[in-house]
């Protein structure tokens, strides 16, 4: 017997966030989310997302015994920007059986359905600002900081379902070994035409942290509007993004391009702290996953380029190649080797190109999926 329960309480609540950790108990490669930020992002009284939109959770129960989770989106945001009358789901987590998978979904369909809803979008967790997409290629490996993961088994259920693909989302390794001179020689004659012309690169003031985001906001917003799915960010998201990076944030790894004291570039680098939250057990810092999480900064071995773009009339100057550059040529600095660039669109030619020109190759991939309601 399939049992649906709509999440009503704090205790359910919780037994939402934490169903995840007994699903994939054992498994090497999953990644606890910090249950203080899930709780944050998920309470009504604490998002900034749910000061706009709105969503309701589920738990699926089989037989008496949690079998999974999922969350039904309205994002009025996105309808507003994008004109689309479309949900999405997020914060799917399921045992193998399609019968469950099925309750789940048919409830979320149900939910968008009685918001005037005709499409169902998804994994999103609750945007593409956020974890998004369902893993389809590379399970061998923990994913990077603030990317999801998931069992094989996931894709065949909801393809079952009769979702299709919607877009990949692609993720780069870059490796210190595979950029040549070459290319940062070439940078570094591409960054000097650039200051030619008024444009110059410079790292984040921690000092003036608030100015600072706030000068991130409208750069993001527009320079992201052509990729599938976007939605522009809120001035309160964008700020709770800031707080919850600023105790990771590396100001070597935070640049922005400026023309004439206007930012006009920007991108966002940050420690893989996966390497170490993956320690952290069921997701708490307390009482003691705060000690491994600051004694750990020092040791992450990896770092995730989480976004970078430049506004439309400054994109074929260059300034993402330098971004990159520059952002590899630190890791070296620091003795970090590894890198991922994630997530690229599969159809964002200039993003591909770019990345494949100073040595970034495709290995691991997203993919979000669709559904007529």
């Amino acid at each position: 017997m399939i049992e649906i329960i709509k999440v009503g309480n704090k205790r359910q609540l919780q037994q939402f966030i934490d169903f995840p950790h007994d699903l994939y108990a054992g498994d090497s490669n999953y990644v606890p989310m910090l249950y203080m930020e899930q709780e944050a992002l998920l309470n009504p009284k604490k998002s900034p997302f749910l000061q706009h939109s709105k969503a309701a959770y589920f738990l699926a129960k089989k037989d008496g015994k949690l079998a999974g989770r999922i969350a039904a989106i309205r994002n009025n945001n996105h309808i507003a920007f994008s004109g689309r009358q479309e949900g999405f789901f997020g914060f799917f987590d399921v045992v193998d059986d399609y019968d469950v998978t099925k309750a789940l979904f048919d409830t979320v369909a149900d939910w968008l359905r009685s918001e005037g809803l005709t499409k169902m979008t998804g994994p999103a967790n609750f945007s593409t600002n956020e974890v998004v997409g369902m893993l389809v290629e590379n399970f061998d490996e923990p994913a990077f900081v603030m990317n999801p993961y998931n069992f094989r088994y996931y894709n065949d259920l909801v393809e079952q379902y009769g979702f299709r693909k919607f877009a990949d989302l692609l993720c780069y390794e870059m490796r210190d070994e595979n950029m040549t001179e070459e290319v940062v020689q070439f940078a570094e004659k591409l960054e000097a035409r650039l200051a030619e012309r008024g444009i110059t690169i410079r790292n984040i003031d921690m000092k003036n942290y608030k100015a600072e985001i706030e000068k991130f906001l409208p750069v993001y917003n527009v320079s992201w509007t052509e990729n599938t799915g976007f939605v522009p960010m809120t001035e309160a998201e964008i700020k709770q993004i800031g707080k919850d990076l600023k105790p990771v944030i590396d100001p070597d790894y935070i640049l922005f391009a400026e023309k004439d004291g206007k930012v006009i570039g920007v991108s966002l680098t940050i420690p893989n702290v996966n390497e170490i939250q993956i320690k952290l057990k069921r997701g708490r810092l307390f009482p003691f996953g705060i000690v491994k999480l600051l004694l750990g900064l020092k040791k992450i071995k990896s770092i995730r380029i989480l976004a970078l773009g430049t506004l439309k009339e400054y994109r074929r100057l260059g300034i993402d190649v330098c971004f990159y550059v520059r952002i590899i040529l630190t890791s070296r600095r620091k003795g970090i080797k590894r890198g991922e660039a994630s997530w690229i669109l599969e159809h964002n030619e200039m993003m591909n190109r770019a990345l494949g020109h100073i040595g970034g190759k495709v290995y691991r991939r997203y993919r979000l999926y669709e559904k007529e309601l």
